[in-house]
């Protein structure tokens, strides 16, 4: 009967958690040198596929989905009429060390509800992990939801046990957060943010000077916004995510599109699917910012707030800035090479390297890995001549649309054929 309870348990608050995205991958190592349970690795730990398409191998779970909060767009809000359950410490423990063993996760992410207050739950997420550091001796990958609300001991013993703590923004603006949610603020929210990253901070420092020092999160914080759920700008949404990885040296903002599941609640946007376009060009848009050294306020103006769901960013910014094009492969600095369309991280640290030692044409190109048919509107080399002066904006977008259109026809067409004209082999006549 016991097994069956927390079965059910585990059903209940697996599916749960899956709205809360804010939990890719490790981003710390921590060698196993104890004998003990698992290692933590900082290339990452994603290697399997949730439903929406996400890749994570995390034991996912809440620990409660009770909740003393009413938030609009919130699965779990405490007025919904839904199945309710709540594992206890030694569950959790015991599962995540179960399945471990069993090699289905390779880390934890620990969320929760709000049960009876901040402190109380706060309390019990930090006995899950310091139980299965200390008695397990479990040394793989911990993430941990910090409870806005709950007491600065709690939030900094967490730190201690866990690899990474994340503390959920989720409205994009303080006066549509008190809207949907009137129970939180950003006072409340920003106050553990800036204590986990001073905490950090003083980690660091005190790793230089000595060397068994305690770590404190050491993969780092991070935080998510929900899309879609109010009327927020993409350009607001964009200022917000690059002040806090400024402000709060956070590790990752996630961008989670509005699931609707309230549809009864009028206070929330009147649509069936999540915004997912929307959210993939603000990933794309927050990797610009992260290594191609755009600033927040070039991926979008006041004059349009909103990203182009037809093309990706970096295409949007080339086209609203064709005085900036064509870029001279052979001469162009790093950053501006980093700008051409077709042209990633690695390739543009390529071009910069090969061009010492002999100018650059279309094909030393197309063997370092640049798109050509993309990046030859906005670059021109040794026998490359300019092409953008040739294209207007609104012309070359809707060429370069119409092609990736068809290249994905073309891709869908050849799988196709392939199922299509596969035949299995017959079994050899006697």
């Amino acid at each position: 009967m016991k097994n069956e309870d927390v079965q059910f348990k585990l059903s209940v608050l697996a599916d749960a958690a899956k709205y809360d995205v804010s939990c890719a991958s490790s981003g710390s190592s921590r060698k196993n040198a104890t004998k003990g349970i698992g290692n933590g690795v900082a290339c990452g730990i994603c290697h399997s596929f949730t439903e929406d398409g996400r890749c994570v191998s995390l034991f996912k779970i809440l620990m409660t989905n009770h909740c003393i909060y009413d938030c609009a767009y919130c699965i779990n809000r405490r007025t919904n009429d839904r199945q309710r359950a709540t594992l206890t410490v030694e569950e959790i423990v015991d599962l995540t060390i179960g399945f471990y063993r069993r090699n289905y996760i390779e880390g934890l992410f620990l969320s929760s509800g709000v049960i009876k207050s901040p402190d109380f739950t706060m309390e019990r997420i930090v006995q899950v992990a310091k139980k299965l550091r200390l008695e397990e001796n479990y040394n793989g990958y911990i993430h941990l939801k910090a409870i806005p609300g709950a007491s600065q001991e709690l939030i900094h013993e967490a730190g201690l046990w866990a690899d990474r703590l994340s503390v959920n923004i989720e409205i994009p603006t303080e006066m549509h957060l008190k809207r949907l949610a009137p129970e939180k603020d950003y006072k409340g929210i920003l106050l553990p943010m800036n204590q986990i990253k001073n905490a950090i901070l003083i980690s660091k420092e005190e790793q230089k000077k000595y060397r068994k020092a305690p770590r404190f999160a050491p993969a780092g914080q991070s935080t998510q916004l929900i899309i879609g759920a109010t009327p927020e700008t993409d350009r607001q949404i964009i200022l917000l995510s690059s002040g806090l990885y400024k402000t709060q040296n956070l590790k990752r903002v996630y961008f989670s599109g509005y699931l609707p599941v309230n549809l009864y609640d009028q206070r929330l946007p009147a649509f069936n699917r999540p915004p997912l376009v929307r959210e993939n060009r603000l990933y794309q848009s927050d990797w610009l910012m992260r290594f191609y050294k755009y600033k927040a306020e070039e991926i979008l103006s006041e004059d349009q707030p909103f990203l182009d769901l037809d093309i990706d960013p970096k295409l949007g910014f080339a086209l609203r800035n064709m005085q900036q094009f064509p870029v001279d492969i052979n001469r162009a600095d790093y950053e501006m090479i980093l700008r051409v369309p077709g042209i990633g991280v690695q390739s543009a640290q390529k071009i910069v390297m090969a061009r010492r030692h002999r100018k650059l044409n279309s094909l030393h190109l197309q063997k370092i890995g640049i798109v050509m048919k993309r990046a030859k509107y906005f670059i021109t080399c040794n026998e490359l001549p300019a092409s953008t002066t040739d294209w207007a904006p609104e012309r070359l977008k809707r060429k370069l649309i119409a092609e990736s259109v068809s290249k994905n026809k073309k891709l869908s067409d050849t799988q196709l054929s392939f199922f299509t004209d596969y035949k299995p082999a017959l079994p050899p006549m006697h």
